[in-house]
């Protein structure tokens, strides 16, 4: 009889098991390798690091485009002729994609922290390539149609890049301990330099970006302008239904300064609230006439506009999610709401001594107002009886005559001009886009010129508070209701305390990055076992050594004792580990 002493002891290790079972499906022992990963595994770790990247920029794209998630869904009505939230299925495969590719991050950080061989199961493989495919046709869609909304990410980054770049800096130290034990346990002198130059030249990029870090934000809070006046853009749509006068009045009770509606006029040259080119999104006009419901809304005369409900589909689409917030009450004073005239809008306007700006739709040529459309327009603000003072006019379209006829009205301009250029055609307002006008432009047309800037769209706090800081006089948007919450900018640092915390984040970041790197190179010199087995004869590595073992333990299965999934089950390969194999 023939008894074979055991080479090695090995203990249970489940959560080694659990890591490489996960990414690699190699639930046992003997499936893992300590080896170096091969070149193919190598460029399926780079695809899953560019595919987390791209994920990580796309995930933060639509967080913040979080703003303009109306227009978005009103740009999908356009093509499609049906309202839904198309931000739902975006949101929640965006979500799904990330929170998988970051999983298979993380699991393939500790397979580098822990010296195995990288080796991503197939099904991953199908997976991440998915995921890539997707986010990568999804940038491109977005790139053509939706073109504009990148300009969200550098804006964005003025309120949270501060934060964004603790993070990051967190995020990066941290990484240091995988670093450093690649490092101690390398043989190879060259591969050790290379690491560590290029985690240092990351490290010193990081320490280095709040030159690069610029928010209107970071400022002396007593040169801090006054809050910007909130503008009720279509009154408040997202808690009641747009363009009608129960929008404007809870407009109103949200403290809003002014409001901003979309105009067009009927064929019996009545100016009325319309933001869409046809009725069918806002009316009923499906139910009263079929026959119609795909005609301009400027082809209706003004007693048949009186006829259809413009409150019903609020209720039914719910585009904002916010009818289960309604009362009883509410719910009946939406369900009876009618198209909105220009007039009466004025009236309101009038009594609560709140300014007006309408953007103004020509009506098609063959519309019998198609040559009186801006004369329709001044006849309506002058029955209205509201102080020319209070409206503002943006049509270009005869703006000297217009003057000439209403002196008083505020000349507002939808064009982005340079302020001289306004100043010399007697414009006094300048209505854009919150991303076609800069901090430096804001700031300068505020203090070196007599232009009033209002921007649109805005609903988030963050937004808001970047253009508070930066001095905007006012702005357009479809939330109130939340801006009416924000007494403050969200945060505000003075530049003094700012780079304390930056210098201070970078020096603790630098003492914990050298303590890694000495602790784990006196950890592998105190403890590595290659120390009791290398000799001066001897110049393989114990890796090799272990292969060998390994060898020699499957040469014994194979003489006699049973397949290696025999020998290394959870129980077997325990058993004879630490007794010996025998027949």
């Amino acid at each position: 009889m023939v008894k074979h002493q055991p080479l090695q002891v090995y203990e249970r290790q489940l959560c080694l098991s659990c890591i490489t079972g996960i990414y690699g499906c190699r639930w046992k022992r003997y499936q893992r390798s300590h080896d170096d990963t091969t070149k193919w595994e190598l460029l399926w770790s780079f695809i899953l690091l560019f595919t987390f990247c791209l994920l990580l920029v796309w995930f933060y794209f639509w967080w913040e485009a979080h703003n303009d998630y109306n227009e978005f869904n009103w740009f999908l009505y356009n093509r499609s002729g049906e309202w839904s939230d198309g931000t739902v299925p975006i949101l929640a495969t965006t979500a799904a994609g990330f929170t998988y590719v970051a999983f298979l991050m993380v699991l393939a950080l500790c397979h580098v922290a822990l010296g195995q061989q990288l080796n991503l199961h197939w099904l991953h493989k199908i997976g991440v390539t998915a995921a890539l495919l997707t986010t990568t046709a999804g940038v491109i869609s977005v790139n053509q149609t939706w073109g504009q909304e990148w300009d969200v990410v550098p804006i964005s980054l003025q309120a949270t890049g501060p934060f964004l770049h603790v993070g990051a800096l967190a995020a990066v130290t941290a990484l240091s301990w995988i670093v450093a034990g690649q490092v101690a346990r390398s043989e190879k002198t060259m591969f050790q330099v290379v690491v560590v130059l290029l985690y240092l030249s990351l490290l010193l990029g990081l320490y280095m970006v709040p030159l690069c870090i610029t928010s209107p934000c970071i400022m002396d809070p007593s040169t801090l302008k006054q809050r910007p006046d909130v503008i009720g853009h279509r009154g408040a749509p997202m808690i009641a239904p747009e363009n009608t006068m129960w929008s404007f009045q809870r407009a109103l009770q949200m403290n809003v300064t002014g409001f901003e509606a979309d105009v067009s006029i009927s064929v019996d040259g009545v100016p009325f609230l319309m933001h869409d080119h046809n009725l069918r999104r806002t009316t009923d006009v499906d139910k009263v006439f079929p026959d119609r419901r795909m005609e301009d809304a400027s082809s209706f005369n003004w007693t048949d506009l009186q006829q259809l409900n413009a409150g019903r589909w609020f209720l039914k689409e719910d585009p904002f999610w916010m009818v289960r917030t309604l009362s009883p009450r509410e719910k009946d004073l939406i369900a009876n709401q009618s198209v909105c005239s220009l007039e009466q809008l004025l009236k309101l306007a009038s009594y609560h001594n709140s300014t007006v700006v309408f953007r103004l739709r020509r009506p098609p040529p063959e519309h019998p107002c198609y040559h009186s459309w801006i004369n329709d327009t001044l006849h309506a603000v002058q029955q209205s009886g509201v102080p020319q003072g209070l409206v503002m006019w943006t049509p270009d379209d005869h703006r000297a005559q217009v003057r000439q006829w209403a002196p008083g009205l505020i000349q507002t301009s939808a064009e982005k001009r340079s302020p001289q250029s306004l100043q010399q055609h007697g414009i006094s307002r300048l209505l854009l886009r919150y991303n076609q006008a800069s901090t430096q432009e804001i700031r300068y047309t505020h203090t070196h010129s007599n232009i009033t800037l209002t921007l649109y769209t805005i609903n988030e706090p963050w937004l808001y508070s970047v253009l508070w800081c930066s001095g905007v006089s006012s702005v357009s948007s479809e939330a109130s209701h939340i801006l009416n919450k924000v007494p403050n900018p969200i945060w505000l640092m003075r530049p003094d305390e700012y780079c304390l915390m930056w210098v201070s984040m970078d020096l603790i970041s630098f003492a914990v990055v050298i303590g890694i790197f000495i602790f784990q190179n006196y950890h592998m010199i105190r403890y590595n076992p290659e120390q009791n087995m290398v000799s001066a004869a001897v110049t393989r590595s114990s890796r090799d050594l272990n292969v060998m073992k390994e060898k020699l333990i499957f040469s014994e299965v194979g003489n006699g004792v049973g397949g290696a999934d025999e020998l290394y089950g959870d129980n077997g390969y325990d058993y004879y580990a630490n007794h010996g194999i025998g027949p």
